[in-house]
């Protein structure tokens, strides 16, 4: 699958349909088909997890799976129009965390149903390769007494990569500004043509321009290295103690949609999580396969954005409109 893909379209839709020999649908819900909606362009990794994820729902629930990208507004718009949506519109959202707005947007376990924690992981700080600093040292050391010429690629504003970053200036004492794409694929051909100096991204789409060689990896946000990229360090390891940061991807629905049907669907992404198609892919990414009940999510997810928020409010991170 091809990573880096640019599309300017408002909406791209892909069907996945069920195997062949699929008996009759395992869902009480929607009935037809499902729409997996994802906020960014294709290419990022919220985009690729969710394509592999769909696949195997619709062999699993024998219905056809349509994954709809709806850019914009760092996701605001597919979460307005998953929360808006009826149950009979057969929607699922995939919302990637941590993901703050500086205005209020529709939020899991308020105006949009928990589902399941797809997966969580790292994020990694990429530069192009041509003309590369040796080390993330280098590359803060340089923002600080030339601000002006650094500057960094997300997925958008108030996402997990923006928010990595603008921790990243904090712990540094760095000024390195920000610029919102409206997905990962994105970025990532604009780090890698060398428009942008560095990108803070998901590792799943910035891996293959890594082998290839077109892009640096300085540093991962974890605690923990990869092994997909032992040789790349940590921040903290790299010369930022304390720094650690991690994104996540869960799946939501509609709160019309009655509890016991979104159970069903939990129980399902369940047995897609443990397939090896996709526990391949986080192993390749470095990232940690998610499950649990709709209860543990909304905790889950409860909890880590009282963290982050408590370090906007404190005004060590400020986001964008």
């Amino acid at each position: 699958m091809k990573l880096a893909i640019r599309c300017c379209a408002l909406a791209l839709a892909i069907a996945l349909t069920p195997a062949a020999d699929a008996a009759d649908p395992k869902l009480e819900w929607p009935g037809k088909q499902i729409t997996w909606v994802v906020g960014f362009v294709p290419g990022g990794t919220a985009d690729v997890l969710t394509r592999i994820a769909a696949q195997e729902l619709a062999r699993r629930a024998g219905l056809n799976v349509i994954v709809e990208n709806r850019p914009g507004a760092a996701g605001a718009i597919a979460l307005q129009l998953v929360a808006r949506s009826k149950a009979s519109d057969g929607y699922l959202l995939t919302v990637p965390g941590p993901l703050i707005y500086p205005t209020p947007q529709p939020e899991v376990g308020r105006e949009l149903a928990p589902v399941i924690l797809m997966a969580e992981g790292p994020m990694v700080i990429v530069g192009p390769a041509r003309d590369a600093k040796a080390s993330l040292q280098e590359v803060l050391a340089d923002a600080r007494k030339r601000p002006e010429a650094w500057s960094y690629g997300s997925s958008g504003n108030g996402t997990s990569q923006n928010l990595a970053g603008e921790l990243l200036n904090q712990y540094a004492g760095t000024h390195i500004v920000h610029v919102p794409y409206k997905g990962g694929g994105q970025a990532v051909a604009d780090v890698a043509g060398g428009q942008i100096p560095l990108a803070i991204l998901g590792s799943a789409p910035v891996m293959p321009q890594i082998k290839a060689g077109t892009l640096k990896a300085y540093a991962v946000t974890t605690p923990y290295r990869l092994d997909s990229l032992p040789d790349v360090p940590t921040v903290a390891q790299a010369g930022v103690p304390g720094y650690a940061a991690t994104q996540w991807f869960s799946v939501a629905a509609s709160k019309e949609i009655p509890a016991a049907q979104l159970d069903q669907v939990n129980a399902l992404l369940r047995e897609v999580i443990a397939t090896p198609e996709f526990k391949a892919t986080l192993d390749s990414a470095g990232m940690i396969g998610g499950g649990g009940t709709r209860e543990e999510l909304s905790a889950f997810i409860k909890a880590d954005s009282a963290k982050w928020r408590k370090l906007i409010d404190s005004g060590a991170v400020k986001l964008a409109n």
